[in-house]
Formats: structure tokens, C-alpha cells, sequence
């Protein structure tokens, strides 16, 4: 998603396209885009690389085959073109990329046949441990409604990746990302935010929409993800359905984050 305070062209064809949509048909507003290629607004032509470093670095946290044998299953709502998609693919899961669009799901469906047959560099980090003889995962791309389930076949997913999904919906829809994301995810599974925009006033008008303690307040509080620019964390307040057990600042990121993304991994709580 184009960082709208550096081009201010493109926030307003984001911000007035969303305005003329009721918060009920909010997610055929991203299909509209994608069907007038506007896909560059939030394109960031590489996969995450905060996501790449965290199932490199943290390979026992995050390892592809589970202890019964089966290969775990990934998904990345609002997959975009799916950079991360095959990237996960390559590091062993089994991934579900989901997207409203019928044209973004062609077009990610064309970029993970054509990387998978041969991946960039970008797919992994300086110490990756994956070698060309690790089995790569199998993607699935689906067109579906996150917020329904009728594309999900009663699946619970080990890994969860949210990047700029949360911050691409109206703020009325936060409270129903949360319980959603807790009917997706496996009773062990990790839900993995990369929080972004963490610099833009949470009162202004989005997409993208400001997020600064909003997952937080969703995920461990409970909330409606509604806070203020002057969002702390409460000792006590803790009454969500997950539980955080990482919040960090990656040593990479994209530039659109200007330095503040937050890596944050939620589990459920028993």
C-alpha cells in the first residue's frame, strides 16, 4: 500500500474511491481497484522481509512439518500479487493465499506458477537454511470473503500472516477480524502481524488506516480496535482471545514503514 502522506495524489484516489462505498460492500471496493489496475497503490513488488527473518531465525518456532508428519498449513488473507505466499510455499508450508478480486487471484495464481518454477533471491534472507533440496509446499490461491466461510472448507491454519489486511478494512470491521482470525487459527498455531502504518494518526481517514495499538487492543484486550494516538498498554487489561508472546522492531522492513513497524505474534489462549 503506497505510503499516502509521500504522494498525496494517491491517498485522495483511495480515500474518495472508499468514501462512495458503504462499509457492507467495503471489500468489493478493493475488487474495483484491481479490476481498474490500480494494484500498484499497495503493491510492494517483494515479499515481507520481517516474515522472511522471523521463520529463518526462529526455525523451531516455525517449522513447515508438524510432529505427526503432516506439512503445516499458512494463510495470507488479502494476498495480493502473493509475494508472501510462494516465499512461505518455498520454506516448506502449505500455503492459502486469499483475495476478494477475481482479477487478483488471476494474476496471483501467474506470479506463483512463474516463481515457483524459479525464485528470486528475495524469497530468503542472509542465513537462510533452506536448500534446493527442501520440498517445497504447495500453494492454493482462493477468491473468497474473509469475513465468510464458504472458501475455507473448515480448515484451521498453523500460521497466519497479517500485514496490510487490518489496516486495508473500515475500523467498524476490527472486532469481527479478531474473532475471525481465532476461528482460522489452529489451537497452536501463530497469528504474525507485521503492524503497520504505525506513523499515520489513527484519526484520519484510510485506507490505510492508522493502527497504533490497534492489534493489541483487538488481540489481548478484547476491544473494539478503536484507540487513541495516545494508546498505551494497561497491565491487566488482558481479557482478549489471544495472548502476545513477541513484539519486536525487525531489522528489516519496508520503507513505507519509516522505521516503526512492529513484528507481533499472537497464540491462543487456552
Amino acid at each position: 500500500m503506497t505510503d499516502p502522506t509521500q504522494n498525496p495524489t494517491e491517498k485522495t484516489r483511495l480515500v474518495r474511491h472508499f468514501d462512495a462505498h458503504d462499509v457492507k460492500d467495503y471489500t468489493n471496493g478493493w475488487s474495483k481497484l484491481w479490476d481498474s489496475n490500480d494494484s500498484n497503490l499497495w503493491d510492494r513488488s517483494k515479499p515481507s522481509p520481517p516474515l522472511i527473518d522471523l521463520i529463518e531465525e526462529r526455525r523451531d518456532d516455525f517449522k513447515p512439518i508438524a510432529e505427526d508428519g503432516r506439512r503445516k498449513k499458512a494463510l495470507v488473507p488479502g494476498c495480493g500479487k502473493g509475494y508472501d505466499v510462494v516465499m512461505l510455499a518455498l520454506h516448506g508450508f502449505d500455503v492459502y493465499g486469499l483475495d476478494v478480486s477475481a482479477t487478483g487471484v488471476s494474476t496471483a495464481k501467474e506470479y506463483a506458477r512463474r516463481e515457483l518454477a524459479s525464485p528470486q533471491g528475495y524469497n530468503f534472507g542472509s542465513v537462510s537454511p533452506v536448500t534446493k533440496d527442501d520440498k517445497i509446499g504447495q500453494v492454493t490461491i482462493l477468491q473468497g470473503d474473509f469475513f465468510k466461510s464458504d472458501w475455507d472448507d473448515g480448515m484451521k491454519f498453523d500460521l497466519i500472516y497479517d500485514y496490510t489486511f487490518l489496516c486495508a478494512l473500515h475500523p467498524s470491521m476490527r472486532a469481527q477480524w479478531a474473532s475471525r482470525m481465532a476461528e482460522l487459527l489452529s489451537a497452536e498455531g501463530h497469528l504474525v502481524c507485521l503492524e503497520f502504518p504505525l506513523w499515520k494518526d489513527p484519526k484520519l481517514p484510510g485506507p490505510p488506516w492508522g493502527l497504533n495499538g490497534v492489534h493489541w487492543n483487538l488481540l489481548a484486550e478484547g476491544g473494539d480496535g478503536v484507540v487513541e494516538d495516545s494508546f498505551k498498554v494497561e497491565q491487566g487489561s488482558e481479557r482478549g482471545l489471544f495472548i502476545r508472546t513477541l513484539y519486536m522492531k525487525p531489522e528489516r522492513s519496508y520503507e513505507q514503514g519509516r522505521g516503526m513497524d512492529m513484528l507481533s505474534i499472537y497464540v491462543k489462549k487456552e
